[in-house]
């Protein structure tokens, strides 16, 4: 599998670590991943933001895992943010998990199912 981050020079460019749009060639498998939360195996919810992003990219990370799959074959990542003021440390964050690595991405901020959780994160990988 090949993939290319593609930021078309007629459209606004993208403003942090990610693509307009991302190109796969040759991929033979897709992966699906359901939001992913931020609460560990025995139901413990992080306090604060960063502590929560940390987890719920952990639990992301643990799909690709099992999947036999990295951060490098991620193609679309979409993140809700139960609030706007946590835009800024999702980016850090966002960007200490991925690099280099620049999939499509989509931010929205909007109510999270559990009153706890203050973000979830679905993605799309391929290999």
């Amino acid at each position: 599998m090949t993939g290319r981050s593609i930021n078309s020079a007629a459209a606004p460019a993208p403003v942090g670590g990610y693509s307009q749009a991302f190109e796969v060639a040759g991929a033979r498998r897709l992966l699906f991943v359901s939001g992913q939360v931020p609460e560990s195996r025995d139901g413990e919810v992080p306090a604060d933001f960063r502590g929560q992003a940390r987890l719920a990219w952990a639990n992301l990370l643990a799909q690709l895992d099992a999947a036999s799959m990295s951060v490098e074959n991620l193609v679309k990542v979409t993140i809700f943010l139960s609030s706007r003021d946590y835009a800024e440390a999702n980016g850090e964050l966002r960007a200490e998990v991925l690099g280099s690595h620049c999939p499509a991405l989509t931010v929205i901020i909007t109510g999270i199912f559990d009153e706890r959780w203050l973000l979830e994160i679905e993605a799309f990988a391929v290999a």
